[in-house]
């Protein structure tokens, strides 16, 4: 009982970042309906400066910043002198476009910092356990990615659905053309939006960065698990990003958890060793079939206003 409680949490922690990542790629694919196969490099640059900024300072608080705003200048950077060209361009050109950006980030990487992983380490006053209840001890540094995780969230809920700009997104989101016909100034809205995209994408690789490996290449995988959430959930729905993020962690973490003891009830011990990864490796990608066939356009799609 113990241990399914970690494990929660653990699906619970991977959850949260996912959403951080899938928040920004959902609002861009849904309001600008750019294919941005480049996302997972403004991870990629957040979780290596915060990184070298941190063995530079010794300062995780001065470190955060910094993996922050180089996401985000990344971001802007790229969306003035890239995507704005891509925006009249159909998908293909996206799709291709993009992924040679995610190329070029990751040989300006390595050209950088070197083909060799950074190993990040957790900032000390982070490093301990926190005992959830008796019995069961959580990595601080965990808990910590979840408090933030929910607090960002809560804080893009408030921003998104009660203010005034909030209102020009979700607008965009259900019809952009129609946004721009009611006066929305639809470049700064993108650019804001795809600002705000890489902010969120700097954040989760930062705080990924002390629990996964910094290396070239390392928002690869991220980005697919992203795009997985934004099909569930619904393309341009911050609420369906959020609980399809949710549901992906808990059931990545705890098909990769409990699959092979299972199937260790039936099968024999070499057979349940193989099996068990293997169908926890693609237990996401089954769910999103599943969703896409009974609901095609996602659990939670943007209401049309």
């Amino acid at each position: 009982m113990l241990l399914l409680l970690v494990q929660a949490f653990n699906g619970l922690q991977f959850g949260v970042m996912l959403f951080l990542m899938a928040a920004g790629l959902t609002l861009v694919f849904g309001i600008m309906n750019v294919v941005n196969l480049a996302h997972g490099s403004l991870y990629m640059v957040g979780a290596y400066v915060c990184a070298e900024t941190y063995v530079a300072t010794h300062s995780f608080l001065l470190a955060i910043p910094a993996g922050l705003l180089a996401a985000l200048a990344t971001g802007v950077i790229i969306e003035i002198g890239i995507f704005r060209a891509l925006y009249t361009r159909d998908h293909l050109d996206q799709v291709l476009a993009t992924f040679g950006l995610t190329l070029m980030f990751n040989d300006l990487v390595r050209i950088i910092w070197g083909s060799d992983a950074i190993y990040a380490t957790v900032p000390k006053f982070l490093a301990g356990q926190v005992v959830i209840i008796p019995g069961a001890p959580y990595p601080a540094y965990r808990l910590a990615i979840i408090v933030v995780g929910l607090a960002v969230a809560a804080l893009l809920y408030l921003i998104i659905a009660r203010t005034r700009y909030g209102m020009i997104i979700r607008a965009g989101a259900s019809n952009r053309v129609m946004a721009g016909a009611l006066g929305a100034n639809i470049v700064v809205l993108y650019t804001v939006v795809f600002a705000l995209g890489a902010l969120l994408a700097g954040l989760a690789g930062l705080m990924a960065g002390p629990i996964f490996t910094v290396a070239s290449g390392m928002g690869d995988s991220i980005l697919i698990l992203a795009f997985v959430v934004i099909v569930i959930g619904g393309i341009g729905s911050i609420r369906g990003a959020f609980i399809a993020a949710l549901a992906v962690g808990f059931i990545d973490t705890m098909g990769r958890a409990y699959l092979r003891p299972l199937f260790g009830l039936f099968l024999p011990s070499t057979a349940a060793d193989n099996a068990g990864p293997a169908v926890a490796s693609m237990l996401i990608y089954i769910v999103m079939a599943a969703v896409l066939f009974f609901r095609p356009q996602g659990l939670f799609p943007p209401r049309m206003r």
